[in-house]
């Protein structure tokens, strides 16, 4: 396992990827991440430790994620077994990925109480539910959208460095056998040494994400289907979702020469 340093725009290269192999087996990337997300809400609802419990096994299931789409890539159709990819293998590989969950949680609950205490609790928003002309035109409306706005991304910036770690670690302590400590440095190296990339790698995210958005409002106004909308709207939001997913396996291929073995 070697750094290596990624030309900027590999970080474009990352994400089409992504979408060549979401277009592969859609069915299996969108649904994937649902049952995960699925799965840590139920885990969230248990009883005292369910939220942490939640975080912490993020990480697995980030493994299972990337070979979803590494095995779409090759072909294969991902069955919802990949999710616990990284609970299959041998005792000491399951030990290390729980312990980067038990690190992910802790940081998490860390990072979200220092939110607490510099941004406050989170802006009340119901009334920009079931937005209209005339709650467009209430001063009260806006200033929640600019209070919910300010809170979102004071809280961005306070998970970026979590993110930053994070970001290829799961992926190196299940394939590479790195430590979970270890594993949030390199990630955090890696990533702060291919900065071009990540940025170019964003924004690409960012300009695919508007541009959908606006072919969809294009075709809402030209079929004359506001009911459109709203399906429209879930509907992109799945499938950008799945392409995001699944570019996450090729930042982390770009990002470091030796690739994981042919089975995960």
């Amino acid at each position: 396992m070697k750094l290596r340093i990624a030309a900027a725009r590999e970080g474009i290269d990352w994400l089409r990827s992504g979408a060549r192999a979401f277009a592969r087996q859609p069915v299996a990337l969108i649904g994937l991440p649902l049952m995960l997300a699925a799965l840590l809400a139920f885990a969230g609802m248990l009883p005292l430790a369910g939220p942490l419990l939640a975080l912490a096994l993020l990480p697995a299931g980030t493994v299972g994620l990337m070979e979803a789409a590494r095995q779409a890539t090759q072909g294969r159709f991902p069955s919802p077994a990949v999710l616990l990819t990284a609970l299959r293998t041998a005792p000491q590989g399951v030990r290390q990925i729980l312990l980067l969950g038990l690190l992910y949680a802790l940081c998490g609950a860390a990072a979200e109480g220092l939110a607490w205490l510099l941004l406050g609790a989170p802006p009340d928003m119901t009334a920009l539910v079931n937005l209209s002309q005339e709650k467009l035109a209430d001063p009260a409306t806006l200033e929640q959208a600019h209070a919910a706005m300010r809170y979102n991304l004071g809280h961005l910036l306070l998970f970026a460095p979590l993110s930053l770690a994070f970001w290829h670690a799961p992926a190196l302590t299940h394939w590479h056998g790195v430590p979970p400590v270890k594993s949030l440095f390199f990630s955090a190296v890696a990533v702060l040494r291919n900065w071009r990339t990540f940025t170019l790698y964003g924004l690409a995210a960012a300009a695919l994400m508007a541009s959908a958005t606006l072919a969809l409002t294009l075709l809402v106004l030209l079929l004359g289907a506001p009911a459109l909308a709203a399906h429209g709207v879930a509907l992109l939001g799945l499938v950008m979702a799945a392409i995001f997913s699944a570019s996450v396996w090729f930042s982390f291929c770009g990002c470091f020469e030796d690739a994981p073995p042919e089975q995960g």
